[in-house]
């Protein structure tokens, strides 16, 4: 399940691996791995594997401003728009976004210049749904391991 809420603040609970979970309160950015029971922290703004689709997300992405060759084409599931980034200091060498004709976002895959793929999927998005803002808070488990990334 991904819960947004702007500016910046994101939960994202995994299904695979189970437990896995991305939380952010518009600063900082919480990994939580269960099967190490690890806990990173790190600067939003410094999350490079997550950058582009976190970014796009969280309406923090310019377009014009951050990529060029930009490319639309019409599919059965709506409008995929394809980009390259205007610099190379980005993990990655393409973005896509697939949107449905009521303006939802239903795919982001990320490119790195490794060839690996980044793919999300979405359904079933509510749109300025009630949200407690303690979704957005992350406290690390009793014994887990915390490691300080990008600070």
């Amino acid at each position: 399940m991904l819960l947004l809420r702007k500016p910046g603040r994101m939960r994202w609970d995994y299904t695979q691996p189970k437990g896995k979970l991305f939380v952010s309160d518009g600063k900082v950015l919480w990994l939580y791995t269960p099967a190490d029971n690890r806990a990173t922290k790190m600067k939003l703004q410094e999350s490079e594997d997550m950058r582009a689709p976190l970014a796009f997300l969280l309406g923090r992405l310019h377009f014009s401003q951050e990529f060029r060759n930009l490319k639309a084409q019409a599919e059965a599931s709506g409008l995929r728009v394809t980009a390259e980034p205007k610099t190379e200091n980005l993990p990655y060498s393409k973005v896509e976004f697939v949107v449905t004709p009521e303006s939802c976002i239903r795919e982001v895959r990320v490119t790195g210049f490794d060839q690996s793929i980044l793919d999300f999927t979405f359904d079933g998005e509510k749109v300025n749904p009630p949200l407690d803002g303690k979704l957005f808070e992350f406290h690390p488990p009793p014994g887990a391991e915390l490691e300080e990334g990008g600070q």
